[in-house]
């Protein structure tokens, strides 16, 4: 198994996993992939707001606590945000001179064995048949500079519980949720360089690729030939105006 636990982990999954275990049935594969010795970085698609969930449980079965880099809004919210900064989760400030700080947070985590869960897209895909999308360069850098594996999880199912962008899930029947880990990325080629934007850029889209192909292998489907670019999707909607 990976880490004990912490306490605070504990009762909390004590409250939360008695519903998603009601309304899903899990397949879960691939734990054989999580370092047990080290810190590490995981790393997932995303396509409904259920997927943190799912993937926080997928983490926590199998014995590692979930820490998430997650919007800083998100922890002036009462009694919410006090539980998130009690379990470790690390504020993201963007844009503001605070953003340094979830980098840092980052860094002490990883120096201490513990795990990251990331969604490189930084919010859900914006592809129209839900694939994964170009990602933001975070956790290549993240990975990069404090040379620690990057771990594929891909996951599929989630958005049948709750649409994209939907409000009221869609509880019953019980929803299949698959939630697979795969070998780390291999980074070897970037690690060790100038984490310049073409190094980062190209870490990250090995990244997503790996993630695109593993969740062509969970859908049985055959992948798009690029990630969609959701920059370059707006260019040409403006250009078409």
């Amino acid at each position: 198994m990976g880490k004990r636990i912490p306490g605070g982990f504990r009762a909390t999954a004590a409250f939360v996993k008695p519903p998603i275990l009601a309304v899903t049935k899990r397949e879960w594969s691939g734990a054989e992939h999580f370092p047990r010795d080290r810190g590490f970085i995981a790393v997932a698609n995303h396509a409904s707001y259920a997927d943190p969930f799912t993937f926080a449980h997928f983490l926590y079965d199998n014995g590692f606590p979930p820490h998430f880099l997650a919007k800083a809004s998100l922890f002036d919210i009462p009694v919410a945000g006090k539980v998130l900064a009690k379990l470790d989760q690390v504020p993201v400030h963007r844009g503001s001179a605070k953003a340094k700080d979830a980098v840092d947070a980052a860094h002490e985590l990883l120096e201490r064995g513990e795990s990251i869960a990331i969604f490189p897209e930084g919010t859900l895909t914006k592809d129209p048949n839900m694939w994964p999308m170009k990602g933001h360069t975070g956790a290549a850098r993240m990975a990069l500079e404090n040379d620690v594996p990057v771990i594929p999880v891909a996951q599929w199912g989630a958005h049948e519980l709750l649409a994209p962008y939907a409000k009221k899930p869609d509880l019953f029947p019980r929803k299949r949720i698959v939630v697979q880990a795969g070998p780390p990325v291999d980074l070897d080629e970037f690690r060790g360089q100038n984490p310049d934007l073409a190094t980062l850029r190209g870490a990250t889209d090995r990244i997503m690729t790996t993630l695109t192909t593993m969740l062509a292998g969970i859908r049985g489907e055959e992948p798009p030939s690029e990630l969609f670019d959701p920059r370059a999707s707006r260019a040409r909607d403006h250009e078409g105006e």
